[in-house]
């Protein structure tokens, strides 16, 4: 069992899901002007990038993705464009299940698994890790959605 992984992985999903805490619908779909990518967004993609990135590879199983996740937060959506979105509590349980299925799953890879190459020349290790250190940065752009979200109602009145 890799520690370092599976720590990396609780303290990653640990913060996303931080930073939905108290989030309302409302918050959750807020763009900033100019800008087509909410906080709902952010956590969306975090759940689809792990799941290509690190569980797919991993158990060699297809993402296991509500349906129309991947057009709502892949790498290809176009949130302008979405009229359905989730709620954010759906959207956080979902990160919660995965967190459980990804704990489980790094915890019985074995060095060599990690080692095998998935994507030339990148391991199985660089993908979980590319997967998560993405999620960490989408976290920064929902705490600045969070803060300019909270300045605009403050504006509001």
């Amino acid at each position: 069992m890799d520690e370092t992984l599976v720590l990396l992985a609780q303290e990653t999903r640990s913060r996303t899901l931080w930073q939905l805490d108290g989030v309302t619908d409302e918050m959750a779909r807020f763009a900033a002007p100019r800008l087509v990518n909410s906080i709902l967004w952010h956590a969306g993609h975090a759940l689809v990038v792990v799941e290509h990135l690190a569980l797919a590879p991993a158990t060699g199983r297809p993402a296991a993705l509500p349906d129309g996740w991947d057009a709502k937060f892949g790498w290809d959506s176009r949130p302008a464009a979405v009229t359905d979105w989730p709620a954010a509590a759906v959207v956080a349980a979902a990160l919660r299940e995965q967190m459980q299925r990804l704990t489980e799953v790094l915890a019985a890879l074995t060095p060599e698994q990690l080692a095998r190459v998935v994507e030339p020349p990148r391991t199985l290790r660089y993908s979980i890790v590319h997967g998560l250190h993405d999620e960490a940065i989408h976290q920064g752009e929902m705490y600045l959605l969070r803060k300019m979200f909270k300045k605009r109602q403050e504006a509001a009145g």
